[in-house]
């Protein structure tokens, strides 16, 4: 669609569209109004059970798992051990509070936004989908909020804390801390807490009238080009809201920079303790002060540099923090702007081409996809069995085959790829490629994508036959069985010591990326349905295979139904509306 020209022609289309967006809101409001407090019951009543039901057990699991760990010496586990009844006190009296809250916002905002998304581009049918979307779906997002917070606060957590238990330090020797540098470490905590509160409620204060004014500036300036957000039909409705709801995203603004205080100025004793100084303590109290001055400057396009001093802080000589007129360095894009004298981005970015690049939660859906896709063939071949499906679905430890190592073998088969064709990213099974550019902009993403650069990287430099990508691929499946691993691995002739210490390494780290992969929110979900279509595979060639002897094949089938329905939340009817396989087999089942 492409925007009106001219300002006549502009103030038209607005004025058109202004009563759509008025109706789109009363309606949504409306719906939020009818379904928010059911959405807030089932959140609240949900969370509130988890969160009262697991303490105790969160409470002995955090003590036992710190006195056991070899990571920490006894001093650390002290501290560690009072830190933890803190969080853990706060966590139970601001849980129940903020899942009744949490249940509010989603229940009031879901069905307003559902309401705006159900008049988009390409939408069949958009009156009936602007009083039927965010309704029942509504409700099941709060359910499928309640099984995202079971799954981290149980499958998550106990993942954490027992790599914390058997964890070994690098050294041999257990991490302490020095007493003598613990009480300057303190006073210089509580010196920046005291001043980075003021000073950055201050300046926040003083500067939220400029966020204000300019973002309202820019977005009305949009919306009378039909620019920028206004530019695609789909995102208007969303733009208006943010002119409205705009003065709640500076107050939001402001309440988060005077509680970013808190952690900056807290950090004032890492650096005291670090550096063995209280000296150094004091001075980046002081100096945290221009440093968040001057990333405000540089995020409101003000003056660059700050007024306040900005002081040494670290002994070392290669820290950018040596003196106070050494400036925060701007993001790329101002850099880009000033050296190569290139104009700003154009307001008149479509939406459909940003929608492109990628976000975690597209590619968590992607991997497990592949999983699925992958791991099919696996049963087929034999290699994922139904003993490996019977330790995942009972929740046992086990070989760690289908949990762990199918998404290694899935990570491993797009590192492969992308070393053969030489990319400078991440190619994916549709040929789609991550990059620097396109990659998610997400901390938590950076963990994962800068260490698996450097694996594809070393993968590339090794230069492995596919007799060697072949053994990898066993290693990195079936690392946590190691008596299959013996008679899974393809005998390499050209294969030494060195080269499968080299292999084993990989292996290792994968499965390491991979673990913490899977606790990241909805994984765990996820995952639960990608066990239920290996099961229905499984079903379908194992029975076929063993059709001669119909008693076997009754065993497994009533086993596999067994199974099926000890599964709770479960979401047997999408696999299978997915799958055509599943289908032939749940109707040649049926009497």
């Amino acid at each position: 669609m492409e925007p009106p020209t001219g300002f006549r022609a502009s103030l038209l289309s607005f004025l058109k569209f202004l009563p759509y967006f008025c109706g789109l809101l009363i309606l949504g409001f409306i719906k939020g109004v009818l379904l928010c407090p059911w959405a807030c019951l089932i959140m609240a009543i949900g969370l509130s059970v988890l969160i009262l039901g697991l303490w105790p057990m969160h409470l002995i699991w955090t003590y036992y798992c710190i006195i056991r760990t070899k990571l920490v010496g006894p001093v650390v586990k002290l501290l560690l051990l009072i830190a933890a009844t803190t969080i853990l006190i706060i966590w139970l009296i601001i849980g129940i509070p903020g899942s009744i809250f949490a249940g509010l916002v989603y229940g009031f905002l879901a069905p307003i936004m559902a309401t705006f998304g159900a008049v988009g581009e390409g939408k069949e049918k958009p009156f009936v989908h602007c009083f039927v979307d965010g309704t029942w779906s509504t409700i099941t997002g709060s359910c499928t909020v309640v099984r995202d917070v079971k799954d981290l606060l149980f499958h998550s957590y106990f993942s954490i804390m027992d790599d914390l238990r058997l964890q070994k330090p690098p050294d041999g020797k257990p991490y302490e801390i020095r007493l003598l540098d613990i009480p300057g470490a303190l006073i210089s905590a509580a010196c920046g807490l005291l001043l980075d509160g003021i000073m950055f409620t201050l300046i926040a204060l003083y500067k939220c009238p400029v966020m204000l004014f300019k973002g309202w500036k820019r977005l009305i300036q949009d919306m009378i080009g039909r620019e920028g957000p206004f530019l695609e039909t789909a995102c208007v409705p969303f733009a208006g809201l943010a002119i409205l709801l705009w003065p709640f995203a500076v107050v939001g603004a402001v309440l988060a920079s005077i509680l970013s205080s808190i952690p900056l100025g807290a950090y004032s004793a890492v650096v005291a303790y670090q550096e063995s100084s209280f000296i150094m303590g004091l001075a980046y109290v002081a100096s945290s002060v221009s440093i968040f001055d001057e990333y405000t400057n540089d995020v409101l396009d003000m003056a660059p540099g700050s007024c306040f001093p900005r002081f040494k802080y670290r002994k070392s000589k290669d820290e950018s923090s040596h003196g106070h007129n050494v400036p925060i360095s701007r993001p790329s894009s101002f850099n880009k702007e000033k050296q190569e004298g290139k104009r700003p981005p154009s307001r008149v970015t479509s939406f459909k081409n940003s929608i492109d690049e990628f976000n975690p939660f597209k590619l968590l859906d992607h991997l497990f996809a592949e999983c699925r896709h992958q791991g099919e063939e696996l049963v087929n071949r034999g290699v994922i069995t139904m003993k490996d499906i019977e330790e995942t679905k009972s929740g046992k430890v086990g070989s760690g085959v289908l949990n762990v190592g199918l998404p290694a073998y899935v990570i491993l088969n797009a590192l492969l790829r992308s070393a053969k064709a030489n990319s400078v990213g991440l190619i994916l099974s549709d040929d789609s490629e991550i990059t620097s550019d396109n990659r998610p902009r997400h901390t938590l993403f950076d963990w994962f994508f800068d260490p698996l650069m450097v694996i594809k990287e070393q993968i590339k430099a090794e230069n492995f036959t596919e007799e060697e990508e072949e053994y990898l691929k066993m290693r990195v499946l079936l690392a946590g069985d190691p008596n299959r691993l013996k008679g899974a691995l393809p005998e390499v002739p050209s294969l030494n010591e060195r080269k499968k210490a080299e292999i084993d390494a990989f292996a290792r780290r994968l499965q390491g990326i991979t673990k913490s992969i899977s606790r990241y929110p909805t994984a765990k979900r996820r995952f639960d349905v990608l066990v239920k279509a290996l099961l229905s595979e499984l079903e379908r060639t194992m029975g076929g295979s063993l059709s001669t002897n119909g008693s076997q094949a009754q065993r497994l089938r009533n086993s596999v139904a067994r199974m099926l329905s000890q599964k709770s939340l479960g979401k047997t009817a999408n696999i299978r509306d997915e799958d055509p396989e599943a289908q032939i087999t749940s109707s040649s089942r049926t009497p």
